[in-house]
């Protein structure tokens, strides 16, 4: 299909979730509370994005592996341990998809095993299914986006999923530090495939990364220059139980750091400058705290610093980023776009094939969505 050619859009968004945790639970709880509100986007890009209102999502299929979880309408297992995030909107009307069994692979790590059970995951005892059964779910469903929420390290299951979307034609939205979309070869192979991709990890709608990302900018563009900075961040919910095992951090610390490298005057040394997640701190839950600290010089050398806390419910400050990601994967799919989407994936992602400043990555969007609506 012509790029430049625009067909007519058909609401719904058919949206199948790999892994019902916080994040899929803010997501979900947030398509009941904005439903009927057609004006309201706070939290959101645009209450109307490319055609596209938050009304237009609907959720029919989705895959945990979580006993409490497998079996059960998503309405109901969002709520389910050990998922801790906000319950802003508790009444949620069941959704018509119940939550399969999903492959495990290397989606929970064996430190997980050692927690209480409220705090971890209890994997079912039921078959796994294959790429066939999950293709063959997709495809009865009508699912057009996959949305990635799989446990952050969890590279074989987020492959597994990948190949899925792949087969089944589905736009693949990656939203953890398992580079798919901006690996050359996978998107390489979403190409070929003639399917989109947007990737990879995203962004909270005003989370460390994206103040961090400002603030290096800020210091770029009134020439202060940056010595050494870091970001420190603490959590109590399932994403920071899962990253106390280290061996799953790498992408993770890469995909936060080269966030904020990229959108930094000059490239600061590997020892002067430290981003990533710091401790589990149970009680937290899903309170998300992140300490930034800047060194840097003014006019003649003379030395500043910058300190800053935020605390932020970590899970609903991803999901309006998120219902913007649905939409703009349902746009590529209707201009016929295939592999990365790179103006999305720039302004909405950490880790994107291409790198763009905020304000750059803003207006590619913006272009991008004013394209579908023309």
């Amino acid at each position: 299909m012509n790029a430049d050619r625009q067909p007519a859009r058909v609401a719904p968004i058919n949206v199948a979730l790999v892994g019902i945790g916080n994040c899929a639970s803010s997501l979900v709880q947030g398509l009941t509370h904005y439903a009927g509100r057609t004006n309201d986007a706070a939290g959101l890009m645009h209450a109307d994005l490319g055609g596209y209102r938050v009304d237009d999502i609907r959720i029919v299929a989705g895959f945990d592996i979580d006993r409490r979880k497998v079996g059960t309408d998503v309405a109901q297992a969002i709520f389910a341990a050990p998922n801790c995030t906000a319950a802003f909107a508790p009444d949620i009307p069941p959704t018509g998809a119940v939550v399969r069994m999903g492959r495990l692979l290397d989606g929970v790590a064996e430190h997980m095993a050692e927690q209480p059970d409220e705090r971890t995951f209890l994997p079912a005892d039921l078959p796994e299914p294959s790429r066939e059964d999950v293709v063959a779910v997709l495809r009865e469903t009508g699912a057009e986006v996959l949305m990635n929420y799989l446990p952050v390290g969890s590279q074989k299951a987020t492959e597994f999923y990948a190949e899925c979307a792949l087969e089944a034609g589905c736009a693949f939205v990656n939203n953890i530090p398992v580079f798919i979309a901006s690996d050359p070869s996978w998107a390489e192979r979403f190409r070929k495939a003639g399917v989109p991709v947007i990737g990879d990890d995203i962004k909270a709608q005003m989370g460390a990364t994206i103040v961090h990302r400002v603030l290096t900018d800020l210091f770029h563009k009134r020439g202060v220059r940056l010595n050494r900075t870091y970001q420190l961040n603490t959590g109590g919910n399932t994403d920071f139980l899962n990253m106390a095992n280290r061996k799953r951090l790498e992408s993770k610390k890469i995909s936060k750091t080269e966030a904020v490298q990229a959108v930094a005057a000059e490239r600061l040394a590997d020892a002067d400058i430290h981003v990533g997640p710091s401790d589990y701190v149970a009680w937290q839950k899903d309170n998300k705290v992140c300490f930034i600290r800047m060194e840097g010089e003014l006019f003649g050398g003379v030395p500043m610093n910058l300190e800053l806390r935020l605390s932020v419910e970590d899970s609903p400050n991803s999901a309006g980023v998120a219902i913007d990601l649905i939409r703009c994967a349902r746009i590529a799919r209707d201009r016929g776009l295939a592999g990365p989407v790179l103006a999305p994936a720039a302004y909405f992602c950490k880790h994107p094939p291409e790198q763009m400043t905020d304000d750059e990555a803003y207006e590619a969007v913006e272009a991008f969505i004013s394209r579908a609506s023309s």
